[in-house]
C-alpha cells in the first residue's frame, strides 16, 4: 500500500501504522520523488496493558504451530486405519504445508482490509471448526480436503499474530514480548511429539484434532474481550496478479521439496517445478515494482538487518526442523521407543526453550540482536556437533544433554534474530515484513528437511551397500557366524539385517546433525553483520 503524501494521511491509516517507531521517524528530512511517509506523528502503543493481549496471541500461535508437528506422530496409525500407503498418508501434512504457503502472502492484505483483530477472531473460529471436521474424517480423501481448508486460517493466524505484536507492544518492550511469543513458535514443535504420542498411544488419534476445538473457542472469546481494536486500511485493492505469482511460486517450491525424494530430484517434474518457482518469483518482483498497490511491499529488502535476519532464519530453521524430525525417527526406529516415551525424551529440550526465550527477549531489549544471535547460534552449532555423536548404543541421558545444549542456543538466538529484523522496518511495511518472515520460516523448514532427507537417502544406500560388502565373502573368507545364520533361513539373517539397518541409520543421522552444526556456526559468524543496537532504544530504522 503506497503511503499518502504529507498532509493527506487518513485517520485509519495512521491508526493502523502508528505503532512501532517514534514520532521523530515519521517525518522525513527530505522528500524523494514519489510517495513519502505521513507527517503526523503516529500513535504509540500503550506502555501498559499489553501483557494480556500478548498472552492471547501466544495461545493462537501455539495452536497453529502445534498442529504442524502433532499430526506427524499419528500418521502411521491413520495409515493403518484408512488402509493407505505411506506416500498417500504423507499428503495429510503435505497438503497443509502447500495451502499454508499459498495463503500466507494474502494475510497482510486481509489484515489491512478488515482489521487485524477481526481477522484473528475469524481465523481462530475457522481453525477450531475445521479441526473438528478433520477429526470426523472417515477416509484419507476427506481428511486431506479438510486439512487444505484448515491451512487457510492456520496460515493467517501466524502472520496476524506477529503483526499485532508490533501494533500493541511499545518499542522498548518488543524484545521481552517477542521472547514470550517465541514460546508458540519454537516450543510447540518440541511438545507436539510428546503430546501427540500420548494421545495416539493411550487414547485416540482423533484427539490431535479435537484438542484444537476448546482451545480455539476459549481463545476466540478471550480475543473478543481483550484484544484492542486496530483499524483496517480502506481503499487498498487486492493485487490479484501479484497474489497469483507469489502463491503459485510457493506452491511449486513446496511441492518440489515435498515430493523430490519420491519423484526424483532430477526428474522432469521436479525440475519444472523449481524453474516455475524461480520465474514466478521474478514476475512477482516485477509486478511489485510496477504496481501502485502491490500485495507485499518489497521495499522491506532495503533494510540490511531485515535481510540478514532472514538469512539467519534460514540457517536455524533448517536445522531446527531436521533435528525435530530425525531425533524421533532415531528413537523409535533405532532404539525401539514408543511414541509416548519418545516424546518424553524431547520434553527437557522444550523446557530449556521455555526458560530461555523470555531471557533472550530481555537481552535483546538491552543489547540488541547481535550478541544473543551470536551466542545462541554458537550453542546451536556446538549442540548439533555433539548430536552428531549419535549411535545405536548412546545413552538416554547423554542424548538429552546434547538436545538441551542445542535447544538452549535456539532459545537464545531465534527471537532476537526475528525481532531485530522486523524492528528495523518502518511501521507502514510491518505487515509485509511479518509475511516475508513467516514465508521464510515455512520454506526454510521444508527445503532444509528435503535437502537433508535427499542426502540421508543417498548416504543410507551407500552405507548399506558398503557394510553388506564387508559381510560377504568367498570360501574361507566367509564369516562362520553368518554361515550358521544362513542355515536357519531368512529368519536367521533377520537379526543381522535389523542391526545393520539401525547402525546405518544412526550413522546417517550423525552426518545430518553434522551439517546442522555447520549451519549453526555459519549463523554465528553472520550474526556480526547485525547492528549492535536496536531501534527500540530510539534509533531510526537502519534501512539502506
Amino acid at each position: 500500500m503506497a503511503s499518502p503524501r504529507v498532509g493527506e494521511a487518513s485517520l485509519p491509516e495512521l491508526t493502523e501504522t502508528g505503532s512501532v517507531q517514534s514520532s521523530t521517524q515519521a517525518t522525513p528530512t527530505s522528500s524523494p520523488p514519489g510517495p513519502t511517509l505521513p507527517a503526523p506523528a503516529p500513535q504509540q502503543p500503550k506502555e501498559r496493558g499489553w501483557g494480556l493481549p500478548l498472552a492471547i496471541l501466544i495461545v493462537g500461535m501455539f495452536m497453529s504451530v502445534l498442529d504442524t508437528s502433532i499430526v506427524n506422530v499419528a500418521i502411521p496409525v491413520i495409515q493403518k486405519q484408512f488402509g493407505v500407503s505411506t506416500d498417500q498418508a504423507q499428503w495429510i501434512t503435505t497438503s497443509y504445508s502447500l495451502c499454508e504457503g499459498v495463503v500466507v502472502p494474502a494475510s497482510a492484505w486481509l489484515g489491512d482490509r478488515i482489521g487485524l483483530r477481526r481477522l484473528y477472531i475469524w481465523s481462530m473460529l475457522g481453525f477450531a471448526a475445521i479441526s473438528a471436521l478433520c477429526g470426523l474424517s472417515g477416509n484419507l480423501e476427506t481428511m486431506v480436503a479438510f486439512r487444505i481448508l484448515q491451512a487457510v486460517p492456520g496460515g493467517v493466524i501466524q502472520v496476524t499474530c506477529l503483526t499485532m505484536i508490533y501494533k500493541i507492544v511499545p518499542p522498548q518492550k518488543i524484545g521481552a514480548a517477542m521472547g514470550m511469543f517465541g514460546l508458540g513458535v519454537v516450543v510447540a514443535p518440541g511438545i507436539g511429539p510428546s503430546l501427540g504420542g500420548y494421545l495416539v498411544e493411550y487414547i485416540d488419534w482423533r484427539l490431535i484434532y479435537y484438542i484444537n476445538v476448546p482451545i480455539g473457542i476459549l481463545g476466540t472469546i478471550a480475543a473478543i474481550v481483550v484484544l484492542p481494536q486496530i483499524a483496517g486500511a480502506r481503499g487498498h485493492r487486492f493485487d490479484l496478479p501479484g497474489f497469483v505469482c507469489i502463491a503459485a511460486a510457493c506452491f511449486a517450491l513446496l511441492l518440489a521439496t515435498s515430493e523430490g525424494p519420491t519423484w526424483g530430484w532430477t526428474s522432469y517434474s521436479i525440475l519444472i517445478l523449481f524453474a516455475a518457482a524461480i520465474n514466478l518469483i521474478a514476475l512477482f518482483v516485477v509486478r511489485a515494482l510496477q504496481s501502485e498497490h502491490p500485495l507485499l511491499d518489497i521495499s522491506v529488502f532495503k533494510s540490511r538487518p531485515f535481510v540478514i535476519s532472514l538469512i539467519l532464519t534460514v540457517f536455524l530453521c533448517s536445522g531446527l526442523f531436521a533435528i525435530v524430525f530425525y531425533i524421533p525417527q532415531f528413537l523409535q526406529n533405532g532404539q525401539s521407543l514408543t511414541p509416548w516415551h519418545t516424546g518424553l525424551v524431547l520434553v527437557p529440550q522444550a523446557m530449556m526453550m521455555v526458560i530461555l526465550m523470555p531471557v533472550a527477549g530481555r537481552l535483546y531489549d538491552r543489547f540488541g540482536a547481535r550478541w544473543p544471535a551470536f551466542g545462541g547460534s554458537l550453542l546451536v552449532g556446538v549442540g548439533s556437533l555433539l548430536l552428531s555423536r549419535v549411535n545405536v548404543d548412546i545413552s538416554r541421558p547423554e542424548l538429552i544433554l546434547y538436545l538441551m545444549i542445542w535447544a538452549s542456543g535456539l532459545g537464545v538466538a531465534m527471537m532476537p534474530i526475528m525481532t531485530g529484523g522486523i524492528s528495523s522496518l518502518p511501521p507502514a511495511v510491518i505487515n509485509s515484513g511479518s509475511t516475508f518472515s513467516t514465508l521464510t520460516q515455512r520454506v526454510a523448514m521444508a527445503l532444509g528437511l528435503a535437502v537433508l532427507t535427499a542426502m540421508a537417502t543417498t548416504q543410507q544406500r551407500q552405507l548399506m551397500a558398503d557394510r553388506s560388502a564387508l559381510l560377504s565373502g568367498v570360501g574361507a573368507n566367509v564369516n562362520p557366524q553368518i554361515l550358521e545364520m544362513q542355515k536357519q533361513g531368512l529368519s536367521g539373517l533377520l537379526p543381522l539385517w535389523e542391526q545393520l539397518q539401525s547402525e546405518v541409520a544412526a550413522q546417517t543421522y550423525s552426518n545430518i546433525f553434522l551439517v546442522c552444526g555447520v549451519l549453526g556456526f555459519l549463523a554465528a559468524g553472520m550474526s556480526f553483520l547485525l547492528p549492535p543496537g536496536t531501534p527500540a532504544n530510539g534509533e531510526k530504522p537502519m534501512v539502506h
